[in-house]
C-alpha cells in the first residue's frame, strides 16, 4: 500500500518547506533588528545532508509499510518540535543568528536542555527511517548528522559565549 508512506513523507516535506519559509522570515527580521549571522560556513553542508536524507526517503521508502510504534514516536518528536518553535517564536531560525544584548531563552524545553531543537532533529533523522524499516539508512544519516551537529553546536556555543562577553 503506497498511501501511508506517501502521506508521511508529504507531511515531513511540507513541514520542512514551511519551516524554511518561517526561518527565512525570522532571519530577515532578526538581521533588521541588528542581529548577525555567526559561523555560516557549515550551513550549506547541513542543508545538503537534510535534503539528501529527505530525497533518499522519497526514493527508498515509498511503498514500505509504516511501523506504528516508530510512527507514534516520530509524532511525539513533532510535538516537541512545536514546543521548541512556540518557545523561540521569532528567534527560531535554521541559521546561527545572534541578537546582541538578547537574553538566552531559558523557558520551555530550554529549562531542561541547552539545544532541544537539535535533540529533536537527532531523533527525527533516526526515527523516520526506522518507521519505514530502514535501520542502515537511519545509522548512516545519524552519523552524518552527528558530525554536522558537533561542528554546529561548537560554533553556536562559541558565538553565544562571544556575544555574552
Amino acid at each position: 500500500m503506497l498511501w501511508p508512506s506517501i502521506a508521511l513523507l508529504a507531511f515531513v516535506t511540507l513541514q520542512r518547506l514551511a519551516e524554511l519559509i518561517y526561518a527565512r522570515h525570522n532571519t530577515a527580521a532578526l538581521l533588521d533588528r541588528g542581529a548577525r549571522e555567526c559561523a555560516p560556513e557549515h550551513y550549506p553542508f547541513m542543508v545538503a545532508m537534510h535534503a539528501a536524507w529527505l530525497i533518499g526517503l522519497w526514493l527508498l521508502a515509498i511503498g514500505r509499510p509504516v511501523d506504528l510504534v516508530w510512527f507514534l514516536l516520530f509524532m511525539v518528536l513533532q510535538g516537541l518540535r512545536l514546543w521548541v518553535l512556540a518557545t523561540l517564536r521569532d528567534r527560531w531560525t535554521t541559521r546561527i543568528i545572534i541578537l546582541p544584548r538578547a537574553a538566552l531563552v531559558t523557558k520551555g524545553p530550554y529549562r531542561f536542555l541547552s539545544h532541544p531543537n537539535y535533540t529533536v532533529v537527532v531523533g527525527e533523522i533516526a526515527v523516520l527511517p526506522f518507521a519505514f524499516g530502514m535501520p542502515l539508512y537511519a545509522a548512516i544519516f545519524s552519523l552524518l548528522n552527528g558530525i554536522i551537529l558537533v561542528i554546529r553546536i561548537r560554533a553556536e556555543n562559541a558565538c553565544l559565549k562571544q556575544s555574552a562577553a
